[in-house]
């Protein structure tokens, strides 16, 4: 098991998770999570349902999809402990993404079980939504990472979470925000659909609104503060560090294209096409955020450099072993 191989499998694995996670907004935007029941993981207690309906189709295949990227994985996990040694950073980012594709299994499950989909318009509801939607963020920022390290990406080293990783930070934390926001938004647009946009602004703030709808309101106020801050957090960051220009010019423009997504989703009334996109521009946001986090903490400052033993050499971060920096060159005996 090689680690070149490695590579395409993670590249594999992150890319059917994407596109589980879009299908799973599918099922979400049309109301098929209902189409197996209250049943799992059988599909309306059938391992293969029998003359199913469209919804049962919708619900059966994200089912399937999810499986095939659970194996992938399991596969991940153990090509990365056969080729990569011991405590290494890819070892790492492959047992926290299967930590995460579990969890994320069990909390669909859940939902299921619990009969949180549908029509189901609870409280509840939104809190199992708003749990999806932050582990499935999290599921991709491992398998990002994961990839990033296994292609020969930065790998944290000592003295290089200054002020630029700590203003990332703060992105990571906000992106999460507009995430669980834009999940309940998403969530009354599927419950509570308005027929024009005026007559959906209106239920916005209108007190007898459900409170899915009431709750709309917030997500592009919160999108907008978070994109502004990762705007300028960008500028900041390519100032510090130079050679992150490249990787935060493409943050900043996922966030620029992510808002005018918004917007048009906004006024088309959410049809589920664009509800896809608009899902598909915030996974891409966070996993170019996750990528220029990791950057800013695989670069340790010059000062730190000089500082340390009169070398410019980065050291490993504290508290990892030192697989988690780049081997040190042997001299010559």
């Amino acid at each position: 098991m090689s680690q070149g191989r490695f590579r395409r499998v993670a590249w594999a694995t992150l890319a059917v998770t994407l596109g589980v996670i879009l299908w799973g907004a599918y099922v979400r935007a049309t109301s098929s999570g209902a189409g197996c029941g209250s049943h799992w993981p059988t599909c309306n207690g059938e391992v293969i349902p029998r003359a199913p309906t469209v919804k049962t189709l919708i619900e059966f295949t994200h089912r399937v999809t999810s499986g095939i990227a659970f194996l992938l994985t399991l596969l991940q996990l153990v090509w990365a402990f056969r080729a990569f040694p011991r405590r290494h950073a890819v070892r790492f980012g492959a047992a926290w993404s299967m930590f995460f594709m579990v969890t994320e299994a069990a909390v669909g499950a859940g939902i299921v079980l619990f009969e949180r989909v549908a029509g189901d318009a609870s409280i509840a509801r939104g809190y199992w939504m708003s749990a999806h939607l932050i582990n499935t963020f999290l599921l991709v920022a491992s398998m990002t990472l994961t990839v990033l390290w296994a292609s020969g990406g930065p790998l944290p080293r000592r003295g290089s979470s200054g002020t630029p990783t700590y203003v990332l930070g703060g992105g990571l934390l906000g992106v999460l925000l507009v995430g669980v926001t834009g999940a309940i938004a998403a969530l009354g647009d599927t419950l509570f659909p308005a027929k024009t946009l005026s007559e959906g602004l209106a239920a916005d703030v209108s007190q007898a609104a459900h409170v899915f709808v009431q709750l709309r309101v917030y997500h592009p106020i919160v999108a907008g503060v978070v994109a502004a801050y990762l705007l300028f957090a960008t500028g900041f960051v390519a100032s510090q560090r130079p050679s992150l220009l490249k990787h935060a010019r493409l943050l900043s423009a996922l966030v620029i294209v992510q808002i005018g997504a918004g917007f048009l989703n906004l006024f088309l009334l959410a049809p589920v096409a664009m509800q896809l996109v608009h899902l598909l521009l915030a996974d891409l946001v966070w996993m170019a955020l996750v990528v220029l986090t990791a950057w800013s903490l695989g670069e340790a400052p010059a000062s730190a450099s000089s500082e340390a033993s009169g070398s410019t050499t980065p050291l490993p971060w504290y508290g990892a072993p030192d697989e988690f920096a780049r081997p040190k060159e042997t001299p010559p005996r």
